[in-house]
C-alpha cells in the first residue's frame, strides 16, 4: 500500500463573506463580456487559466513557460497565473497519489467479488442438483448474474487504472465537479449551474515578503475588516524590464466589507498585526454571494513529552474513550477537582452527550447521534468532542495519544450493514479535529498505529480494571505511544490452558462438540499459539504488533468461542 504522508504541519481556515462596495468603473473591451462585473471577469479568467495550465502540465510544460504564457493568454498578473498553475499542480499530484491507492483497493474489491461469485455459483449448482423449487433456483441465478456483473465491472475498472499507471497518465479530471456534471447529463441540474461552477473562484497564496497577501488583501480599520481584491486584467503594460518581462500598471481593486465569525476575529487581527502570510480564496455562489476562505498556517507539531504520562484517546462510531495514563504506563485516577468541560446541552435534546466515568482514570463520552446525524450536525458534534478532549489534556498538562486508524474504501463491498457503519464512521474527521484543536491550543499529540489495540485491551486490561473494551483499548494506545511493550501475561496463558482442557474433557456446555460450531477453528488457533507464545515476550515492539502474530490468533480465538 502506498505510504501515507504524515502531516507535520497544520493550517486553519476561516470562512467569511465579502460585500463589494467599491468597484472599477472601467470595463476591459478585450477581456470582459458585455456588462460583466470586473470581479466576475477576473474569476472567469482565473478558472480558465487553471484548466489551461492543467493541460500544459500534462504535456510537461515548465513552470516559467506556463507563467509567462498564462499572463499573455488570460490577462492575469504573474502571481495569479502562478497561483493557477499551483492549484492545478496540486490536483495533478493528488490524482497520481490516489491512482496507486485506487488500484490496490480495486484489486481487493475484485478478490472479494470473485469469492462471492464462486460461493453463489456453488449454491446454484447444488440447488439444481437437489432439484429445489424453481423460485429458489431463479433467485440464485439472479444472484450469480449480479455478482458476475460486479466482477466484470471491477475488472474493467482495474484495467483502465493499470493503463493509466503504465502510461504515466491520470484519470480524466472534471473541473466544476464530476457529480454536478452527471446531474447535468441526467437533467437534474441546469447547464447554467455547470457553467457557473467552472468560473466561480479566485485564489491567491500568501507571501511573507509582501506583508500577507498582495492580491487578496485583508485589513482592519479599527471597527471592521476590509477586503481588497486585485483586478489584474484591467492593468496595462507600460514597458519591459531587463529580463524582458512585461511591466504592468498598478491593478485597480474591488474593495468592500469583510464579515468574519466573532470567535475568529481576534486571531485574524493578531495575524494581520504581525504581517504573517495567509492564503485567500474567493468563491461566488449561484445567488451572487462571495464566500471568502482565509487559510492560516499554524506551523509544525510539537514533539510530545511523556514525562507526566499522556491522555490516551480511542475513537469509536458513537463517541470517544479516554484514559489518563501516568509516566509508568498505568492508568492514573482523575484529580479531585476534575470536571468534564463540555456544554450541558449540545443544542438538540437533553442527554445528547453521555459522560460515563470509571475508576482509575477511565472515561467514555458517548454521543449516539454521531453516527447518524447529517453532515453539518455531525461536524458540530465532532468539534465539540475535539474541544472537550483538548481541554481535558490542557487541564492535566499531558500530551494526547490517539490512533492512526485507516478505514479504506476497499472494505466497502456488498455488506450493506457494514457499508453504512463504515461510511458513517467519521474517524478521519474526528482525528483531524482533535489534531487541529490541539495544534491551536499548543497541546502536543502523537498518532500511533491502532493494530490490535482493542484485542490487547480485551485480553489484558478489560477485566483487571472492570472497564469496557474501548477504555481498555485507550490504555493500550497510551502505552504504545510511550514505548511500552505488551507482554503475554500468566493470566492469558492460564485462560488458554483452561480452554484447551475444556475442549479435551468437554466439561463446558458452552463449548461445541466436534463437528459442531467452531471447535476445529479453536483447536487450530491453539496449535498456532503454542509456538508463538514462547517467542512473543522476547520480541521487539514492531514484531509483537505484526498483523499475523499472537494477538491476531487470540482475536480469532475470541470470535470462535463467543
Amino acid at each position: 500500500m502506498p505510504k501515507k504522508q504524515k502531516k507535520d504541519k497544520f493550517s486553519m481556515t476561516v470562512c467569511g463573506e465579502f460585500f463589494p462596495e467599491i468597484s472599477p468603473a472601467f470595463r476591459s473591451s478585450k477581456w470582459s463580456r458585455g456588462e460583466e462585473d470586473p470581479l466576475v471577469t477576473e474569476m472567469r479568467l482565473f478558472c480558465a487559466c487553471m484548466r489551461w495550465a492543467f493541460n500544459r502540465l500534462l504535456e510537461g510544460t515548465s513552470r516559467d513557460e506556463i507563467k509567462k504564457l498564462g499572463q499573455k493568454l488570460f490577462g492575469l498578473n504573474s502571481r495569479y497565473a502562478d497561483d493557477a498553475r499551483l492549484k492545478t499542480q496540486a490536483v495533478l499530484d493528488s490524482q497520481k497519489e490516489l491512482l496507486e491507492l485506487e488500484i490496490e483497493e480495486t484489486e481487493k474489491k475484485l478478490s472479494q467479488a470473485r469469492k462471492k461469485l464462486g460461493a453463489a455459483m456453488r449454491k446454484l449448482v447444488k440447488a439444481e442438483r437437489k432439484g429445489d423449487a424453481p423460485d429458489i433456483v431463479e433467485k440464485l441465478r439472479l444472484v450469480v448474474k449480479g455478482r458476475n456483473n460486479r466482477v466484470a465491472s471491477l475488472e474493467k475498472k482495474l484495467i483502465e487504472l493499470e493503463v493509466h499507471r503504465e502510461n504515466g497518465t491520470v484519470p480524466k479530471v472534471v473541473f466544476g465537479g464530476r457529480k454536478l456534471w452527471k446531474r447535468v447529463c441526467k437533467g437534474r441540474a441546469t447547464r447554467e449551474e455547470w457553467r457557473a461552477a467552472r468560473k466561480n473562484r479566485l485564489y491567491s497564496r500568501g507571501d511573507e515578503t509582501k506583508g500577507g497577501n498582495p492580491n487578496i488583501k485583508v485589513s482592519f480599520d479599527g471597527q471592521e475588516f476590509r477586503l481588497a481584491v486585485s483586478i489584474s486584467h484591467i492593468s496595462e503594460q507600460t514597458g519591459t524590464d531587463k529580463l524582458g518581462r512585461p511591466k504592468m500598471s498598478r491593478a485597480p481593486r474591488v474593495e468592500g466589507r469583510l464579515w468574519l465569525p466573532e470567535k475568529y476575529r481576534h486571531l485574524v487581527r493578531m495575524w494581520l498585526a504581525v504581517k504573517l502570510p495567509y492564503t485567500g480564496e474567493l468563491i461566488r455562489t449561484l445567488e451572487g454571494r462571495y464566500i471568502v476562505h482565509l487559510t492560516f498556517d499554524l506551523g509544525g507539531v510539537r514533539e510530545p513529552d511523556f514525562a507526566k504520562g499522556c491522555l490516551a484517546l480511542d475513537t469509536n462510531p458513537d463517541g470517544v474513550a479516554l484514559c489518563n495514563v501516568n509516566a509508568s504506563g498505568q492508568p492514573e485516577p482523575w484529580p479531585e477537582s476534575f470536571n468534564i468541560p463540555y456544554p450541558g446541552n449540545l443544542g438538540k435534546y437533553e442527554g445528547e452527550s453521555q459522560v460515563i466515568t470509571y475508576p482509575n482514570g477511565f472515561l467514555y463520552i458517548r454521543v449516539p447521534d454521531l453516527a447518524y446525524a447529517s453532515g453539518f450536525r455531525r461536524n458540530y458534534l465532532i468539534g465539540v468532542l475535539a474541544k472537550v478532549v483538548v481541554d481535558i489534556a490542557l487541564f492535566l498538562g499531558k500530551p494526547i495519544a490517539l490512533e492512526d486508524l485507516d478505514f479504506a474504501k476497499d472494505r466497502l463491498d456488498t455488506n450493506k450493514k457494514f457499508n453504512r457503519m463504515a461510511s458513517n464512521f467519521p474517524f478521519a474527521k474526528m482525528v483531524e479535529a482533535v489534531c487541529r484543536r490541539a495544534t491551536k491550543e499548543g497541546v502536543p499529540f502523537k498518532p500511533i498505529p491502532a493494530r490490535h489495540t482493542s484485542n490487547i485491551g480485551y485480553w489484558k486490561y478489560r477485566r483487571s480494571y472492570a472497564v469496557p473494551v474501548h477504555c481498555a483499548a485507550a490504555l493500550v494506545i497510551g502505552r504504545r505511544a510511550m514505548g511500552f511493550k505488551e507482554r503475554v501475561t500468566k493470566e492469558i496463558k492460564q485462560v488458554l490452558a483452561q480452554i484447551k482442557q475444556n475442549l479435551t474433557r468437554k466439561v463446558n456446555p458452552d463449548i461445541p462438540g466436534e463437528g459442531k460450531g467452531m471447535t476445529r477453528g479453536v483447536r487450530a488457533c491453539l496449535r498456532r499459539l503454542e509456538g508463538k507464545l514462547l517467542l512473543h515476550n522476547g520480541l521487539v515492539s514492531r514484531q509483537q504488533e505484526a498483523y499475523y502474530f499472537v494477538w491476531h490468533d487470540l482475536k480469532k480465538l475470541v470470535l470462535s468461542l463467543w
